[in-house]
């Protein structure tokens, strides 16, 4: 039974995550365990950085906190079992971390809509392979089922 479970949730793409975040609270229900929700926020081009505000990156965090808390929320799960957490970095490698510093036993991720490979999202096929191959814990590849 797996009992710490992490979810990486692209904000920009919530309906994405939905089939992960489904998988892990059946599997955590069966267990009694916990889920944490996480988002990376990508890091701002050194290029760009004198053409944003000096606090652009504190309100990208404080929107992306406030979005995963209503995911989280949503999630049905009861305060003390579910969590949420951003970072800033490499998606992989933040994803990564993360599951080894909460010490998860399983990530679940959803696999990105192959009918829509232009499109950028957080979960693009190099992600997903670089977890599953780095990841100290199990990790779990749900095929999102495109509406239509």
């Amino acid at each position: 039974m797996y009992k710490h479970i992490l979810v990486p949730v692209d904000l920009t793409d919530p309906e994405l995550a939905k089939p992960a975040i489904a998988t892990a609270i059946m599997m955590v229900d069966q267990s009694g365990g916990t889920v944490r929700l996480i988002n990376i926020m990508p890091l701002t081009p050194v290029m760009l950085a004198e053409y944003v505000p000096p606090d652009f990156e504190a309100q990208q965090r404080k929107s992306a906190e406030e979005a995963l808390a209503i995911v989280a929320r949503e999630t049905g799960l009861e305060a003390g079992r579910v969590s949420s957490v951003v970072r800033q970095g490499g998606i992989y490698q933040e994803i990564l971390e993360e599951a080894n510093a909460m010490k998860a036993d399983l990530i679940v991720m959803t696999s990105h809509r192959p009918q829509r490979p232009a499109v950028r999202t957080y979960f693009l096929g190099s992600n997903a392979g670089h977890v599953v191959r780095y990841a100290k814990c199990s990790v779990l590849v749900v095929r999102h089922a495109p509406a239509g």
